[in-house]
């Protein structure tokens, strides 16, 4: 008798266990947290830029005459080549860009002792046609964003005008490749490893050089122009290596 009720108790437990196990709460697994991104800004990349620009420009020769300062302003867009490294927080780099321009304006003339422009209608006249710079970057990074610093050589090519038709007893034009420098300062952010935006805003002096002659009554007149340049823009660029 003793070993049926035990044999009993036995069978009861063995059909009873997978219902409790089935009466069990189901653990599922937590969800695990998204691996966090850590950006690395070294690499090459290139990018697209456009902006505007404003200028101011002075023609001088030495009848003696000068139209006094005017200010030409306009549009640009161009390319960007470069190179970043990250040391810790600190990344430095080089960059050239190469933008078109329509940065372009005109005077009648101001000065009271030299009197208007030359031309039948007078005007004194100038447009950077275009640029390139080649600069380095030094900035600090704060994650995905990078503030910077920005300096280095400005080549642009300057077209500069007095006077509209030779009739008008002065005349000129001419364009000339001229050198100076460029310092600015900007901030960079990326979207991703591969995609970043910038603003950047860059000061360019391109000095005072001899850009075209003037014919006054057979006479030759070398005109000088001085010419500095701001220039605000929008990049974006796209890194490779990742």
């Amino acid at each position: 008798m003793k070993k049926l009720v035990a044999a009993s108790i036995a069978l009861a437990a063995l059909v009873g266990a997978p219902a409790s196990a089935a009466d069990m709460p189901v653990r599922t697994p937590a969800p695990k947290e998204p691996a966090f991104t850590v950006y690395n800004w070294t690499g090459f990349y290139v990018g697209i830029q456009g902006g505007s620009g404003w200028s101011h420009a002075v023609q001088t020769d030495v009848r003696p005459f000068t139209s006094d300062n005017y200010q030409p302003n306009g549009g640009v867009i161009g390319g960007t080549l470069g190179y970043n490294a990250q040391f810790g927080h600190v990344v430095l780099g080089l960059e050239g860009d190469g933008s078109g321009s329509w940065i372009k304006g005109y005077t009648t003339g101001t000065d009271p002792l030299a009197g208007n422009c030359g031309g039948a209608v007078p005007r004194c006249f100038s447009n950077l046609e275009s640029f390139a710079t080649f600069r380095a970057r030094a900035g600090v990074t704060m994650d995905n964003v990078l503030p910077y610093l920005t300096g280095g050589l400005a080549v642009g090519w300057l077209n500069g005008q007095e006077g509209d038709t030779a009739a008008g007893g002065v005349f000129g034009a001419g364009t000339t490749t001229v050198v100076g420098w460029t310092a600015g300062l900007g901030v960079e952010a990326m979207f991703n490893q591969i995609w970043s935006m910038k603003v950047e805003y860059l000061y360019m002096d391109f000095g005072n050089h001899v850009i075209f002659n003037d014919n006054v009554a057979g006479v030759i007149f070398p005109e000088r122009l001085r010419y500095y340049t701001n220039i605000m823009s929008v990049g974006l660029n796209y890194r490779f290596g990742y």
